[in-house]
């Protein structure tokens, strides 16, 4: 009974995928996924024509579990997705993605990662890439002549940095009641 115990211990003491390929493949899933449901059903939730970016809580979460590099791929591919789904202007949600996920990377502990999935830590952190994320857009989406700049990004790019930050807080309370198990 208790070499049960010890390997029942062993298996449930390693992560859910082990295997990097198995992982990838996932986290290509999730942001495929992910962008279906930004697409087709964001009208519902957006509030006036502010809506937060989903696709951008995942990259920074896979960039807090992997690591910059692996964070900075992923972002690519996800943002160069988008702009393919969306048909946005090619290449400015990967650019933007890859510059918000490559700060977020930055702050990746490979000891502490998951246990700051499940703080306050990681909205600050959502916070910050994602007006990142929103200057760089922002600054590539409107047309000189039409709004200045700043009052443009003030409108659309703090409202969706905040409303990013207050849909992130879904993944933490989830990391942080996994945290308390």
């Amino acid at each position: 009974m208790a070499l049960f115990r010890e390997q029942n211990t062993l298996i449930t003491d390693q992560p859910v995928l082990s295997n990097p390929a198995l992982r990838y493949i996932m986290y290509a899933v999730i942001i495929l996924l992910t962008s279906v449901i930004h697409v087709l059903f964001m009208g519902f939730i957006t509030v006036g024509s502010v809506a937060p970016d989903l696709l951008l809580i995942v990259c920074i979460w896979i960039a807090l579990v992997e690591g910059q590099m692996t964070g900075l791929l992923i972002a690519f591919g996800a943002g160069l997705l988008f702009d393919i789904v969306s048909a946005d202007v090619l290449g400015t949600n990967a650019l933007a993605k890859v510059l918000s996920v490559f700060i977020a990377g930055y702050f990746y502990n490979e000891n502490m990662s998951r246990h700051m999935l499940g703080t306050y830590r990681f909205l600050f952190i959502v916070l910050f890439c994602s007006f990142i994320h929103n200057l760089v857009y922002f600054f590539f989406y409107i047309k000189p002549t039409d709004i200045n700049f700043f009052s443009f990004f003030i409108r659309y790019g703090i409202a969706t940095t905040l409303y990013t930050t207050v849909i992130a807080i879904v993944p933490m309370l989830v990391m942080a009641r996994k945290s308390e198990y």
